[in-house]
């Protein structure tokens, strides 16, 4: 038999598998090449998460120590645990952590109850005013919190809001809203409601519409109201997108968005009972003492409180149902 014709056995790789395995790592930097517009465009958000997010973690260390500015950090006196004792013993903990909870808890229920509602209404409306009502709902989350501040101002003021305005004309009494802490709950949820439901609704929205429409179309033949495809179509299909954002939400429980509390009531003393949060508690104390460890211990009690909420969460919802965790 001739050698030239003989077939090459298993163990013997032919050329063109000789030619991919030249013992590089194959496509590193040909994957580099071929993204690198992407990596160009995330290299801002990579760089803001690690100056903000990474390098002060360093400064953690300060929880656990009696800081001082003319020892600065690796010098100042190691105090364990102290700072903590600090904030969970004192009077207003008890009552600064309730209102955290609560008005997170009250945030995440409104907000997803009311952005659903919305994003389904928005699938049902016209295409051609769809814009117009994008704007309306989306405007508000551009805002910042001291102009909002100052609309609620417009509003609430003793002598010249709106709604004290109304008040007299039909006869009522003034109400001084930033001397009376009962109004603020529902102040307060309804401003976060008014800035933060149009960017959930949009995110909803966009769930909706990544649906196959199939499926609405197979449910009209079957005889199906629009109900009853909400009911058995859109929700149960949206409903890992919306396990998802309240995962994530459960993990900022501990954390109240600071601008709200601060700017709304117009840090007024008197509110407090019901308008103070951790946030806004820290600030005052590091503001008025200076005090950096206690308030990098409080800072550092909300992260880790956040991370196991998600964690246990994200457990429970596995066990419920394994498709619709978040890892």
């Amino acid at each position: 038999m001739n050698p030239d014709n003989t077939a090459p056995s298993a163990s013997q790789p032919s050329a063109t598998a000789s030619a991919l395995y030249t013992g590089k790592a194959p496509g590193k930097r040909g994957t580099f090449r071929k993204n690198r517009e992407l990596l160009a465009l995330s290299l801002p958000g990579v760089l803001f998460k690690l100056v903000f997010s990474y390098l002060p973690l360093i400064g953690l260390v300060l929880a656990f120590k009696d800081f001082r500015y003319d020892k600065g950090i690796l010098g100042s006196n190691w105090i364990g645990f102290k700072n903590f004792e600090f904030f969970f013993t004192s009077e207003d903990a008890f009552r600064i952590t309730r209102n955290t909870i609560l008005y997170n808890v009250g945030f995440i229920l409104l907000t997803t109850v009311i952005a659903l509602a919305l994003a389904i209404a928005l699938n049902e409306v016209t295409k051609r005013f769809m814009k117009v009502y994008q704007t309306a709902l989306f405007l508000p989350h551009f805002l910042s919190w001291v102009v909002v501040g100052y609309i609620a101002l417009a509003f609430l003021d003793h002598e010249k809001g709106f709604i004290n305005q109304w008040l007299i004309q039909f006869g009522a009494e003034p109400i001084k809203w930033y001397q009376e802490a009962q109004h603020w709950p529902f102040i307060l949820n309804l401003v976060h409601l008014w800035k933060s439901v149009g960017f959930a609704t949009l995110i909803y929205y966009a769930g909706i519409i990544g649906l196959d429409s199939s499926l609405y179309e197979a449910a009209k033949i079957d005889g199906a109201g629009r109900w009853q495809m909400v009911t058995r179509i859109t929700i149960p299909l949206l409903t890992p997108l919306i396990l998802i954002l309240f995962i994530l939400d459960i993990g900022k429980i501990f954390r109240a968005d600071f601008g709200l509390f601060y700017f709304i009531p117009n840090n007024s003393g008197m509110i407090y009972s019901s308008t103070d949060v951790i946030d806004t508690y820290v600030f005052r104390s590091l503001k008025v003492v200076g005090d950096l460890g206690m308030s990098t211990a409080v800072g550092l009690y909300q992260s880790v409180v956040g991370f196991v909420l998600v964690l246990c969460t994200n457990a429970i919802i596995k066990k419920i149902n394994h498709e619709n965790a978040l890892w």
